[in-house]
């Protein structure tokens, strides 16, 4: 380029301080486009080469362009990933920023609950990282994990297990609220701690927009692991449960029986649900009430697990990066 071009090593440091300073005065538009033509220009050995992806993802979160937001976290992810830098302590660091950064992102893409359980709950580094440096951020991937309905089944137990691990060192009503339905199977606690949920995220500025899905998916998990351990239960005790009254609560059921397709049915006379209306044989009977048995069978093992490890690991201190 420099042969055919006259091209000068110089002028890609005067393209990213000119960047710098439109990202400075509030043009991030401008700023983003010089930080890609810095990013084409130089190599990732350049001195600026990582603050240009750092101020490239800013300025499309800040222009609330989360297509290329991503793509932005996705490289820089990438390039953080494959770098080496000084210790592990600043790899750690990079990581960390990213995390917090990246909330941008996952709370405002239509693709970002399922890349935030990716992200944080499968990638070990990053999973190390939050329970290292930001167990905080817990409130975010468990809010992801209960909104989520097509993966949350599948990820709860995993995402249990570490809310277990961390609980000594982090919890909120949001991981309290999870622990007391799947661990404790205490349903009282979990109608309480959803109240505490709803007060949470209200004031919190990344899930105040998901405050409405997190309500109905809460009560729908309440519901479903209720169903799991009755076979006739109470309406009206089933509206506490869910803190709905119980005109309400009834028009929930028949409506999530309905959309579900629920093996259930409403006596309205006896004020009652009655699940496995069905016929089913003898060996599908067995499953059904094994069901349940199974399932805490499971959270005693996560709990089993944390203990042996309380044990035989050093009583490290707890103070965060």
């Amino acid at each position: 380029m420099t042969k055919h071009h006259n091209f000068k090593s110089e002028w890609v440091d005067t393209c990213y301080n000119y960047a710098k300073c439109l990202y400075e005065i509030g043009n991030y538009e401008d700023a983003s486009e010089y930080l890609y033509f810095h990013r084409i220009l130089c190599t990732p050995s350049d001195k600026n080469y990582l603050n240009g992806l750092w101020g490239k993802l800013a300025s499309d979160i800040l222009m609330q362009k989360w297509d290329q937001a991503l793509e932005d976290l996705k490289r820089l992810q990438q390039y953080i990933d494959e770098s080496t830098f000084g210790s592990s302590l600043q790899t750690l660091q990079q990581r960390t920023w990213l995390i917090h950064w990246s909330l941008f992102v996952f709370f405002n893409h239509q693709k970002g609950r399922d890349l935030i359980i990716e992200l944080f709950l499968y990638q070990k580094s990053y999973l190390n990282a939050i329970q290292t440096t930001c167990p905080w951020i817990l409130r975010y991937l468990s809010t992801a994990v209960v909104i989520n309905k097509s993966s949350r089944t599948k990820v709860m137990l995993d995402l249990v297990k570490v809310i277990q691990e961390e609980s000594y060192t982090y919890r909120d009503p949001i991981t309290s609220f999870i622990e007391d339905l799947y661990v404790k199977f205490d349903f009282d606690s979990a109608q309480q701690r959803l109240r505490e949920c709803e007060a949470v995220l209200s004031t919190d500025f990344f899930l105040v927009a998901c405050l409405q899905d997190f309500i109905e998916n809460s009560r729908l998990m309440i519901f479903e692991t209720f169903c799991r351990i009755h076979q006739c239960i109470s309406i009206d005790m089933l509206a506490e449960k869910l803190n709905m009254k119980p005109t309400e609560a009834e028009r929930w059921i028949v409506n999530l029986i309905r959309q579900a397709k629920l093996d259930a049915k409403i006596d309205s006379q006896q004020g009652h649900v009655v699940m496995g209306t069905q016929t089913t044989s003898p060996y599908q009977q067995l499953i059904e009430k094994t069901k349940a048995l199974s399932f805490r069978s499971q959270m005693l093992q996560v709990n089993v697990e944390k203990k042996k490890k309380a044990q035989d690991q050093p009583n490290w201190g707890t103070d965060g990066f």
